[in-house]
């Protein structure tokens, strides 16, 4: 099943960006580049809904 989520991004102070994703507890990575951040976010989204099925939780929908 091929869920969309909102992922907001933000310039780090540190430089690189932050990527936001509100409907996942406001999961959070970040890279150096936005592709970075891109690549970043979705492995973290997959993670996040990986281990949330191996913990036989309900999958968050974006409602954003």
């Amino acid at each position: 099943m091929e869920r969309k989520y909102t992922v907001i991004y933000e310039p780090a102070e540190e430089g690189g960006y932050v990527a936001h994703i509100p409907a996942l507890n406001n999961l959070a990575t970040q890279g150096e580049t936005l592709e970075e951040a891109k690549a970043m976010a979705i492995d973290a989204i997959n993670g996040y809904i990986e281990t949330l099925e191996e913990l036989n939780q309900s999958i968050p929908e974006d409602h954003l």
